[in-house]
């Protein structure tokens, strides 16, 4: 048995709109899966956190969890395009 926790690979789309003067997370995967932070640090650390929480609670609603997807541009952002 593996005691080790499931690693999960999902975008997050980390935006600084000013008029919420707050990173804002959203992971394009899981509907509604949305999160903020003061820090750009504190919004990654909420965003795992909010993925987590959506996929524990729809487990427990026994909802599908969809599989992580890369996106189009990701490889353009990522220098591998």
């Amino acid at each position: 048995m593996n005691d080790k926790p499931r690693q999960w690979h999902y975008s997050m789309l980390i935006q600084w709109p000013a008029e919420d003067q707050a990173y804002v997370v959203d992971v394009p995967e899981l509907s509604g899966c949305r999160t903020h932070g003061s820090t750009y640090e504190e919004a990654v650390q909420r965003g795992q956190e909010a993925i987590e929480g959506w996929i524990e609670d729809a487990q427990a609603w026994g909802e599908p969890v969809p599989e992580a997807r890369a996106f189009a541009g990701a490889a353009k952002l990522s220098g591998r395009g």
